[in-house]
C-alpha cells in the first residue's frame, strides 16, 4: 500500500521527537550520575522501636548514637575519610518503619555536630508489637541509589534486641544486599535473647567486611554504638560472604584472624 508524502513526514516528525526526549532523557540522567558526590561511606542506620523496647531503653539508644558523634575520634574518622553520608530509620512491626533521619553528609565538624543535634532530638514514632528485622532491612535498602553521593562502601547497620518475627525473614533481605554490594553490619543487644548475637550473625550481617557489635545490655549500648561507627568508618576490609564468622572480645566478624 501506497504511503503519502505527508504521512512520511509525520512519520520523521515522531520519530525525530522521539529522538529528541531519548537524548534529553539519557542527558539528564547523565547529569545527575556526573553529579553524585564521591564519599567514603553510605551508611544507613536502622533502629529497633518495637514494643520490647521502652521509653528508656529507645532513649539510651538515641543518646548512644548522637554522643559517638560528638566523639573526638570519630569526628576524626569522618573528616579522614573525605566525609561520609547518614540516613537514620525507626523500626518496629514488618509494615511500621519510617525515616526518621533522611540523607545527610558529614564532612566537618559543623556538619557532623548538626547530625547529632538532629538525632539527639528525634521524637519516638508510634510503637507496636512485632519485630520485623528482615523489613527494616529492606526498606533501608531502598535508600541507596535514591541520593547524591557515591559511597566507595554502602552499609546497613542494624540493631535490635530481638528475632525477626514478622515480615520476609532476614536473610533473604541479606542475600538480596550481597548480590548489590551492600554490607550488613549488627548492633545485638543482649537483654533479653543471652543468644541474640549468634541469631544476627547466622542470618542478619554479611557482605564485604561484615561485622556484628554486640551490647550486654541497654546500659552498655553507648560503647557498644561508639566502637561499632569507628569500625564501619575506618574499615577497609573486604571479604567474601562465604568466610566463616568469627566471635572476637567485642562481636562476631569477618575479618581473618
Amino acid at each position: 500500500m501506497a504511503v503519502s508524502v505527508h504521512g512520511c513526514r509525520c512519520l520523521i516528525r515522531c520519530l525525530l521527537a522521539l529522538y529528541l526526549i531519548c537524548v534529553v532523557t539519557f542527558a539528564a540522567q547523565a547529569d545527575r550520575v556526573s553529579e553524585r558526590r564521591a564519599i567514603g561511606l553510605e551508611l544507613v542506620l536502622a533502629v529497633d522501636n518495637s514494643l520490647s523496647v521502652n521509653e528508656r531503653e529507645f532513649a539510651l539508644q538515641i543518646s548512644g548514637i548522637a554522643k559517638a558523634f560528638g566523639d573526638p575520634d570519630v569526628i576524626d574518622a569522618i573528616l579522614s575519610h573525605r566525609g561520609i553520608a547518614l540516613a537514620l530509620v525507626l523500626w518496629s512491626n514488618h509494615k511500621q518503619q519510617e525515616t526518621g533521619v533522611g540523607w545527610s553528609l558529614l564532612d566537618n565538624r559543623a556538619s557532623t555536630a548538626a547530625f547529632a543535634g538532629t538525632v539527639a532530638a528525634l521524637p519516638r514514632i508510634e510503637v507496636s508489637g512485632g519485630t520485623g528485622i528482615g523489613p527494616a532491612m529492606a526498606y533501608a535498602l531502598r535508600f541507596f541509589g535514591a541520593n547524591r553521593f557515591d559511597g566507595r562502601r554502602r552499609v546497613i547497620d542494624a540493631s535490635g534486641d530481638g528475632h525477626n518475627n514478622m515480615g520476609v525473614e532476614p536473610d533473604v533481605v541479606r542475600d538480596q544486599a550481597v548480590a548489590l554490594g551492600i554490607t550488613i553490619n549488627g548492633l545485638a543487644i543482649l537483654d533479653e535473647e543471652p543468644r541474640l548475637d549468634r541469631y544476627y550473625a547466622a542470618n542478619v550481617i554479611s557482605g564485604p567486611g561484615a561485622f556484628l557489635e554486640v551490647a550486654e545490655d541497654f546500659d552498655s549500648i553507648a560503647n557498644a554504638i561508639r566502637r561499632k561507627f569507628l569500625r564501619e568508618i575506618d574499615s577497609t576490609s573486604f571479604v567474601l560472604r562465604e568466610r566463616p564468622y568469627r566471635r572476637t572480645a567485642c562481636g562476631w566478624s569477618t575479618s581473618a584472624p
